[in-house]
């Protein structure tokens, strides 16, 4: 059955909240147990009097509060565009025969994500979840040009409010070994809202009708609600 919570609420609960304050903490909800989980480590090796460990256990807390990082983003609102999904390097562009998803000749974009990029994923476009397929799989490194297909992998195929349909794939690389997505069949989306992340490094790709104009080249800088992926006719 659909998830019939409406989309601004799927967003708050994917990042923590501070009610009081009505201020939003800028870390995924999802990383937080591994950032506490960090700090505790630290905190104990510190009491234990084992400063080696202890200083390992801190610069490993503050890599996970790195790159669980959830900043805002100024998304534009905009029927037109198609954002970025997620942070990172354009690695490929092309013209691929998808029988998969779109079930006819698409343009398949590739954006790279480092350890080091913001991890968390946002909806291209304003539309309907038509489907979500899990593809569990292999743990090839992401920018390879395998990892598309033979990857454990998360699909989203979405329709914007005038029909038209594309396809976000999140993708898991050599360390990446978690995709979270929040949406199911049904769900409404929003431009720039968030829907998922992939930990520790990993890939998306978007693949577009032949008729959406790309807006990137390979080797440019995405981010993630910001960045113009590509553009209706």
């Amino acid at each position: 059955m659909a998830d019939e919570r409406p989309p601004r609420r799927q967003e708050q609960e994917l990042t923590a909240t501070n009610s009081a304050r009505g201020w939003r903490v800028p870390i995924a909800r999802d990383g937080l147990h591994s950032i506490a989980a960090a700090a505790l480590a630290t905190a104990v090796l510190y009491v234990l009097g084992w400063t080696v460990a202890a200083s390992v256990a801190a610069a490993a807390t503050v890599f996970a509060v790195s790159f669980f990082r959830d900043p805002e983003r100024n998304c534009p609102a905009d029927p037109r565009l198609i954002l970025a999904p997620a942070d990172g390097r354009i690695i490929k562009m092309g013209t691929v025969r998808d029988e998969r998803f779109l079930h006819t000749d698409a343009t398949i974009v590739s954006i790279f994500m480092s350890p080091l990029n913001v991890h968390v994923n946002r909806a291209p476009v304003s539309g309907r979840v038509l489907d979500v397929h899990h593809h569990p799989g292999k743990y090839f490194r992401a920018f390879a040009d395998k990892a598309s297909l033979d990857n454990e992998q998360t699909a989203v195929l979405l329709e914007d409010d005038a029909g038209r349909r594309l396809c976000c794939v999140q993708i898991a690389g050599f360390v990446a070994r978690r995709i979270v997505c929040r949406l199911r069949p049904g769900d409404r989306v929003e431009q720039g809202s968030r829907y998922g992340m992939i930990k520790f490094g990993s890939r998306a790709d978007v693949y577009l009708p032949r008729a959406a104009r790309v807006r990137v080249a390979v080797g440019d800088r995405a981010v993630a609600g910001e960045t113009v992926l590509a553009e209706w006719p």
